[in-house]
C-alpha cells in the first residue's frame, strides 16, 4: 500500500503554490516569498498576521521558555501548549520544534549517529526510489530547485540515514515532503532526529510496510465523523467516498499538500505539542469546510465531485488564523480519541478473531515525550547518593522509659513526674521551641 500511494503521490505535486512544469523552470525574474517559494503569494504578511509588536513579545516568551527547557515542561506545559496555538514565531521554529518532539534529546545522546548513518553507503533499492522522488518534494521552492543544491541533497542524505537506522520500515513516498518541511528549517541532522521522532513516537506504524496504523486511524476517523459531522458521513457513504481515498494523503504527509504553506506551519505547531489528535481535528475541519451545508452537498452528486470539493476549499477559508481557531474549537479530546481507538481494536478483534499485528502506542505530543525521556534518562543514569542521617547520641544515658499508655487520658497524664509526687507539685515540662517541620537531617 505504501508504494501505491507514493505513485499516488507522485502523479501531482501539488505544493502550496500549485505546479509549474519541471521541465520550463521557474522563471528568472520571479521572487521568492518570505518561506523561500518562488513567485508565492506569501511576499507580503498576510491581513490577519499579528503586529509586529505582537510578534517580538511572543518571541521573547519562546527564549524565556526555551533557555529553560525542563523547568518549563515540568511546571508550565500548558503555557507551552497556549503557545504554541497560537503560532511559533518564524524566526524560532529552528529552536522550538527540535525541543518539543524530543529530537534535541535524541541527538545528545547518540552523538556521531547521523554522520555515521549519512556517510554509509545506502540501500540501492531505497537509494534508486529516493532519488526519483527527490525533485517532486515542493519543486518551487528555492532550496528545492537545483537537483545538485543543498536542499535535494540533504533530502537525500536524510531519507537515505532513516532507511539505514530502521531498515525494517525503509522508505516510505511520503516521508519526502515531511522530512522536506523539516528541512526548510533545521540542519540535516536535526531534521533526521525530528523524522525519527515523527514516525516512531508521533505516528508509529505510518511509514512501515503494511501501514496498519493508518488503516486503523481511517476506522476512527470515520466513526468520528458519525458523531460529530453525521450528516456529512451520510453523504459520504452515498458517494461511496471511503477514508482511504482520502485520508492517507493527509495525515502521512501531514497536510502538506492540502493547506497553505503558513497554515501548515501552524498545524504543525499544534501537532508537534499536542500529537495527533491535531491531526484529527483539521481533517474534522477540513471536512465541514467542504461538505458542512446541504448546498454543497448538494453539489458532489458523486465520487469524482466530493473529492474535488475536498481539494477547492475556498482559500479565504484556509487563512492561517481564521482555520486554525476552528481546528481547536474540534470537540475532540485525548481521551476520546483513546476511547474510539479501544473501540476499534475491539471490533477488529470481534470481526477477525485471528492475530493482529501488534500496533505500537502513540505519545500524545510534547508533554508525554518529555516524561518518557526524562524517565528514560533516570533509568539509564547512576544510582543517586541517598543523604546520610546521622543521629548524635545522648549526651548521658537514661534508662530506657516505656510507652505510656495515653488511650483515653489527657495531655496531663504524659507528663513526667516524680515517683509519689503530687501532680500540683511537679514542674511543667517545657515543650521545644524549635517544630517539627524545622527538623533537619
Amino acid at each position: 500500500m505504501a508504494r501505491a500511494l507514493g505513485e499516488d503521490l507522485a502523479q501531482e505535486d501539488s505544493s502550496s503554490l500549485g505546479s509549474d512544469s519541471e521541465l520550463n523552470g521557474p522563471s528568472p525574474y520571479r521572487q521568492a516569498d518570505r518561506y523561500g517559494f518562488i513567485g508565492g503569494s506569501s511576499a507580503e504578511p498576510g491581513p490577519d498576521r499579528p503586529p509586529a509588536d505582537l510578534i517580538r513579545q511572543r518571541e521573547m516568551k519562546w527564549v524565556d521558555m526555551t533557555s529553560h527547557w525542563e523547568k518549563t515542561m515540568s511546571r508550565r506545559y500548558k503555557k507551552v501548549k497556549i503557545q504554541c496555538r497560537k503560532g511559533i514565531p518564524s524566526a524560532l521554529r529552528a529552536r522550538c520544534w527540535p525541543l518539543l518532539c524530543g529530537a534535541r534529546v535524541c541527538q545528545k545522546n547518540s552523538p556521531g549517529t547521523y554522520q555515521e548513518l549519512a556517510d554509509a553507503r545506502g540501500d540501492p533499492q531505497w537509494m534508486e526510489t529516493i532519488s526519483r522522488d527527490l525533485h517532486r518534494q515542493f519543486p518551487l521552492h528555492e532550496m528545492f530547485v537545483s537537483p545538485q543544491g543543498h536542499g535535494q541533497q540533504g533530502l537525500l542524505q536524510v531519507l537515505k540515514a532513516y532507511t539505514l537506522y530502521r531498515p525494517e520500515q525503509g522508505y516510505c513516498q511520503a516521508q519526502g515532503p515531511v522530512a522536506a518541511v523539516l528541512l526548510m528549517h533545521l540542519p540535516p541532522e536535526e531534521a533526521f532526529w525530528c523524522l525519527v521522532q515523527i514516525c516512531e513516537l508521533y505516528l508509529p506504524g505510518y511509514y512501515g510496510p503494511h501501514m496498519e496504523a493508518v488503516r486503523l486511524d481511517a476506522d476512527v476517523f470515520t466513526a468520528l465523523l458519525r458523531r460529530l459531522l453525521p450528516r456529512v458521513h451520510q453523504h459520504l457513504q452515498r458517494a461511496g467516498v471511503g477514508p482511504l481515498l482520502y485520508l492517507p494523503e493527509w495525515f502521512l504527509c501531514l497536510f502538506t499538500r492540502s493547506l497553505p504553506f503558513p497554515t501548515v506551519l501552524r498545524v504543525w505547531d499544534a501537532f508537534l505539542s499536542e500529537g495527533a489528535k491535531v491531526l484529527f481535528r483539521v481533517g474534522l475541519t477540513l471536512m465541514r469546510l467542504a461538505l458542512g451545508t446541504a448546498e454543497q452537498r448538494r453539489a458532489c452528486p458523486g465520487l469524482l465531485e466530493t473529492l474535488g470539493a475536498l481539494r477547492a476549499i475556498a482559500p479565504s477559508q484556509l487563512q492561517e488564523e481564521i482555520f486554525m481557531s476552528q481546528v481547536h474549537s474540534v470537540a475532540l479530546s485525548e481521551r476520546d480519541l483513546q476511547r474510539e481507538i479501544r473501540v476499534q481494536l475491539a471490533q477488529r478483534a470481534e470481526s477477525s478473531p485471528g492475530p493482529h499485528p501488534q500496533l505500537q502506542a502513540r505519545l500524545p505530543g510534547a508533554q508525554a515525550i518529555f516524561e518518557a525521556q526524562q524517565l528514560a534518562g533516570a533509568r539509564g543514569s547512576p544510582k543517586p547518593e541517598l543523604p546520610q542521617i546521622v543521629v548524635q547520641p545522648p549526651e548521658e544515658s537514661r534508662p530506657p522509659r516505656r510507652k505510656p499508655q495515653t488511650r483515653g487520658k489527657t495531655f496531663h497524664g504524659l507528663l513526667p513526674r516524680a515517683r509519689g509526687a503530687s501532680l500540683e507539685g511537679a514542674p511543667r515540662a517545657h515543650r521545644s521551641s524549635v517544630s517539627f517541620l524545622d527538623t533537619r537531617f
